[in-house]
């Protein structure tokens, strides 16, 4: 029987996004898989995938979080390394996030096969740590910063793997607005939602201009706790609108919008470019590396996207840049054809080929 794949994952989209993907792949090729996360890992999507769930140290401020930390660490390590033990996987792949790191860890130690993916243009500081000992470094882009000297022998840039129901995106070509037509405007911000989307986005829209405005189509996520205020607000100006915290149809929505706003993570940024889809892109202002903007910079650079950082995203600019574009479909029209060119739709098969080429590496 062939030996598992161990995916090692955190609990938001960004992880397990592209671990789904992965997974679904090695179930393709006969592969048994297994997902180690922590407590917020959720229901895996993907049937025949074994999850198990141990603990992760969160390194907070402070002397008593961080000596919590190192507790959760130990306790996971320990975990990690009696199912490693019993699985004896072929190979084991982190998806950055502390969450991954006992996991990872416990591999290392145990002299298994290891491989790290990096969804962000900026290496994250869990897979800093982990990188000198795993054997290869798979990256969503060209390369990541944080990759220096030795490390630059490990990488392989294979794209960040995408879900089947965004792959397939690639089939339904941009269809730009017209200037009689729906407008459609699609929000996203993670998985986790964005408070300065649902502050700025409403005051934007609700001061266009009113033919603009009555062409709208909007879906837009947002915390629970922004829920009714936001939908509201749309309700009272007669726009058109679905305010829901998450959409089960996520890929029908970003199939069928003229332009996305959203953050700048690593799965949304891969999401994009696989689809094909224009965006304006509001990077997350307190993230440690700033990681984001350095993957939103990338799609700008090719044409497939506008940055706005947090200082500049504000109703005035927001509102005169989604004036322009939609008064100028073929600027939308050729920001998404360069967001298509950047797309690596066959990600996850080129993971997979990373990872089964180390295990015979390892095995030779």
């Amino acid at each position: 029987m062939s030996r598992y794949v161990i995916l090692a994952a955190g609990g938001t989209g960004g992880h397990l996004f592209p671990a789904e993907a992965l997974a679904r792949e090695f179930l393709k090729r006969g592969r048994p898989v297994a997902l180690i996360t922590d407590r917020r890992g959720g229901n895996f999507p993907v049937s025949g995938v074994e999850t198990f769930r141990i603990p992760a140290g969160q390194f907070g401020a402070g002397l008593l979080a961080k000596l919590r930390g190192v507790y959760d660490l130990a306790r996971g390590f320990m975990a990690a390394s009696r199912l490693l033990r019993r699985l004896n996987p072929g190979a084991v792949v982190g998806f950055g996030g502390y969450p991954s790191m006992p996991t990872m860890l416990a591999a290392q130690q145990l002299g298994m096969a290891t491989i790290i993916h990096e969804q962000n243009a900026v290496l994250g500081r869990a897979n800093a740590m982990l990188a000198p000992r795993v054997d290869r470094i798979a990256t969503h882009f060209a390369t990541a910063e944080g990759l220096a000297g030795r490390l630059r022998d490990k990488i392989s840039p294979t794209g960040n793997p995408v879900r089947p129901a965004i792959s397939v995106l690639r089939e339904t070509p941009y269809v730009p607005p017209n200037a009689e037509g729906a407008f459609r405007i699609l929000v996203i911000g993670g998985s986790q939602g964005a408070r300065i989307l649902s502050a700025v986005v409403p005051d934007a829209l609700l001061s266009l201009s009113p033919a603009l405005l009555a062409r709208i189509e909007l879906s837009q996520q947002a915390r629970p706790e922004d829920l009714d205020a936001v939908a509201a607000r749309y309700a009272s100006a007669g726009l058109k609108a679905e305010v829901k915290r998450f959409f089960d149809d996520m890929p029908q929505r970003l199939g069928g919008a003229h332009l996305v706003i959203g953050r700048a993570g690593g799965s949304t940024t891969a999401e994009l470019t696989v689809a094909g889809r224009p965006a304006i892109l509001v990077p997350y202002a307190a993230a440690i590396a700033d990681e984001q903007t350095a993957n939103a910079r990338n799609l700008v650079a090719g044409g497939a996207a506008w940055l706005l950082t947090e200082a500049e995203f504000t109703a005035p600019a927001l509102a005169a840049l989604v004036e322009r574009l939609a008064s100028s479909p073929e600027l939308l029209a050729v920001a998404a054809a360069a967001a298509l060119s950047m797309g690596e739709p066959d990600a996850a098969m080129r993971l997979a080929d990373l990872v089964e080429r180390v295990e015979r590496e390892r095995a030779a």
